[in-house]
């Protein structure tokens, strides 16, 4: 017998709903509109994201990369994530699995990640200022990213019954900002940092 369905299995529990945009023009504009809508700015900081490939499999091998593992160090935390992009053969993403947790000790990851084989692929330096909005459906984040310019993302952060649901929310929120923002970008910052 099938254990019964929770409310957990409905939702967008371990799933993450983005879309990011270059941003061409200057993000001043965007945060007054945000200002505007009651959003609240967080302080900006410093994020080192190191990506890794698995010992048993090969998470660049294929043309569509699909799969990331990721230490991240920012200021005084540091946190461990895995994310699996679906669907997993298309080249336009639509959501991914994600699993993260804080981590005490990064160095101690890191030396135990090399102890097991994976090795470094590359590494993202960032500066994220991000703004959530008054009722905590939507994150707003404004990356300056090394050798790669600026962005902004819109990650979905409420509850849906889909990852459809979720799209909706976030397509209607930037509709409604009016923004004029940059293409958008269906890659990770570790894709483009890799030219992939």
């Amino acid at each position: 017998m099938a254990p019964p369905t929770t409310s957990k299995e409905t939702t967008v529990e371990y799933t993450e709903v983005e879309q990011k945009y270059r941003l061409t023009g200057p993000a001043q504009p965007v945060k007054s509109t945000l200002t505007r809508l009651e959003a609240k700015p967080g302080t900006p900081s410093r994020q080192i994201d190191t990506y890794y490939n698995a010992p048993h499999r090969d998470f660049l091998a294929t043309e569509i990369i699909s799969e990331w593992l990721r230490v991240r160090v920012e200021d005084a935390t540091a946190s461990l994530n895995f994310k699996r992009w679906h669907p997993l053969e298309a080249a336009m993403k639509t959501h991914c699995d994600e699993y993260e947790s804080t981590v005490s000790d990064p160095e101690a990851i890191t030396r135990l990640l090399a102890a097991l084989d994976y090795k470094k692929i590359a590494v993202v330096d960032k500066v994220r200022e991000e703004w959530t909005t008054s009722d905590g459906q939507i994150a707003v984040a404004f990356d300056e990213v090394a050798d790669l310019g600026t962005f902004i993302e819109f990650e979905f952060k409420g509850e849906a019954d889909s990852v459809e649901a979720a799209t909706a929310c976030l397509d209607e929120f930037i509709a409604d900002l009016g923004a004029a923002l940059g293409e958008r970008v269906h890659a990770g910052y570790p894709h483009l940092v890799l030219g992939r």
